[in-house]
């Protein structure tokens, strides 16, 4: 090895050697938490219990929620100007990037996201805090036309203290698409992270404070749904709260906010989203490796992962062998080594769901093209890519979200068809369509119900950069917008300000 090289990260030995703070992040330091109840954070590449977290509740959220509001209320981040604001999230991005093998290796041992995916995911959530800070002074306010006596102003102002509660799935980098856009338009956040991965996103507090966000504006509470999630969502002085996860905690969340304060929503929720193939598209291949990555990546635990193939009949046979070939010949490995691309599901509770589903879709007559489940491995919580042909829109494999590696296939004869199989579900996240026909790709972005379009023409194009984006679910996939300056803009409230004569 020359003196440029550098030597490979022993992952391993890294996991060795790391230590855990599970305290709450409130006012700006560590504390004890009151709570007397705790719950185990486990390894699901080897069931392995990583550390023992408080079961905070109303109290911690109390005293969190407390924090910001004083630190909202005082004006040590809100009545900064937005460069100045901008200048500090900056600084957290260096302080993001500076730990990212850190925050990688937590998010991999708690839910078991393979360690060569996650360290580029933290680098991706750096990236998300620095795309935020430069946008931070381009939310311009309106002068509205009116009387020549009068000037009539539209001024956008922060909402005030932010709730959030992020998922297991991608843990610090779904925590921190939630954190920087509230902050860079001058809230205060308190978030609770899922009792299942929430270490790296405690560990955010300390990175934050280290590039000078001020105490209190950023507070972070672990905890359970039933206990700190619901605290935080019905919390009389949370202005407004933003979560992603499954729409049966969506809806919970919104009876929460009626019965309180009626603070305002922001809900990523569940997602059943297709991928259409028409046969115009010819390099089978490349979609067939598209389309197995969609499903595989992070063992099928993503939000907009391409759990539906809908196909036209005439390469429908042509394509799926393809896609079956390439299935079959993923891996699953440990999370540590860098090498592995497929690791485990996060908990044995995810893996208990997806074997249910893999059962229900064999009892309601669906083919298990691929029946390979349980990956021969003993020691955690492993589930292969499952492929099932024939199904039909009725079955609850091709109804309900698995968030797991299984693929339901099915074969249309026209575009009208493709259109009517791919909005056959409650959700409308995201969907995917490939074809070299523009008029064809015009009709089916805006006929498909998903907050998310992809027109792929050509297999292996460059990949859009989605922080620049901005989109809102539709059906039962959520409210809200996020992404981008509208979702930037969703943090803020809209006054208007009058000056007559």
């Amino acid at each position: 090895m020359n003196s440029l090289e550098v030597a490979p990260v022993n992952w391993t030995v890294k996991a060795q050697e790391i230590s855990f703070d599970v305290r709450p992040w409130i006012n700006g330091r560590r504390i004890e938490a009151s709570a007397k109840g705790h719950f185990a954070t486990l390894n699901p590449a080897n069931g392995d219990r990583l550390a023992d977290l408080p079961a905070c509740g109303a109290a911690e959220i109390d005293a969190a929620v407390s924090a910001a509001r004083v630190a909202f209320e005082r004006g040590s981040w809100a009545n900064l100007s937005p460069r100045a604001r901008a200048r500090i999230l900056m600084n957290f991005a260096d302080a993001i990037e500076r730990n990212a093998d850190e925050l990688a290796l937590l998010d991999t041992l708690e839910m078991g996201m393979p360690i060569g995916a996650a360290a580029p995911d933290m680098r991706a959530a750096a990236d998300a805090v620095r795309a935020v800070a430069e946008a931070s002074d381009k939310l311009i306010d309106q002068v509205i036309p009116n009387d020549p006596s009068t000037l009539l102003l539209n001024l956008r102002e922060p909402v005030g203290v932010v709730g959030a509660i992020t998922p297991w799935n991608f843990p610090a980098y779904i925590g921190i698409t939630k954190i920087a856009p509230a902050l860079a338009v001058g809230n205060s956040v308190v978030l609770k992270p899922s009792e299942i991965a929430s270490l790296s996103c405690l560990r955010l507090g300390e990175l934050a404070a280290e590039a000078g966000v001020p105490d209190g504006v950023l507070n972070i509470v672990p905890g359970l749904g039933s206990g700190a999630g619901a605290a935080l969502a019905s919390h009389m002085d949370v202005d407004l709260l933003t979560f992603t996860g499954s729409t049966a905690t969506g809806k919970r969340l919104i009876e929460l906010s009626a019965q309180s304060n009626m603070k305002r929503l922001i809900l990523e929720c569940g997602g059943k989203s297709p991928q259409i193939v028409f046969d115009d598209i010819d390099d089978l291949d490349a979609i067939a490796d598209a389309v197995v990555g969609s499903i595989t990546f992070n063992s099928g635990q993503v939000c907009v992962a391409g759990s539906r193939l809908l196909v036209e009949r005439s390469i429908h046979d042509a394509l799926v062998e393809r896609v079956l070939a390439r299935a079959q010949q993923i891996e699953a490995g440990d999370p540590l080594n860098e090498a592995t691309s497929f690791g485990p599901l996060a908990s044995k509770d995810q893996h208990a769901r997806v074997r249910r589903y893999y059962e229900a879709g064999q009892e309601e007559g669906a083919v298990a093209a691929l029946p390979r489940g349980y990956s021969g491995r003993n020691d955690g919580c492993y589930w292969m890519p499952t492929v099932f042909t024939d199904v039909r829109s009725d079955m609850r494999i091709a109804q309900e979200e698995i968030f797991g590696p299984v693929l339901s296939v099915f074969a249309f004869e026209d575009e009208l068809e493709a259109v009517r199989l791919a909005n056959s579900t409650i959700y409308g996240l995201a969907a995917s369509v490939w074809t070299r026909d523009l008029a064809r790709a015009l009709r089916l972005a805006r006929a498909v119900k998903a907050g998310s379009v992809t027109i792929t023409g050509k297999p292996g194009a460059t990949a859009v950069d989605a922080t620049a984006g901005a989109f809102e679910p539709h059906g039962q996939s959520g409210v809200g917008v996020e992404g981008g300056l509208d979702g930037m803009r969703a943090f803020t409230r809209l006054k208007s300000v009058s000056f007559a004569g």
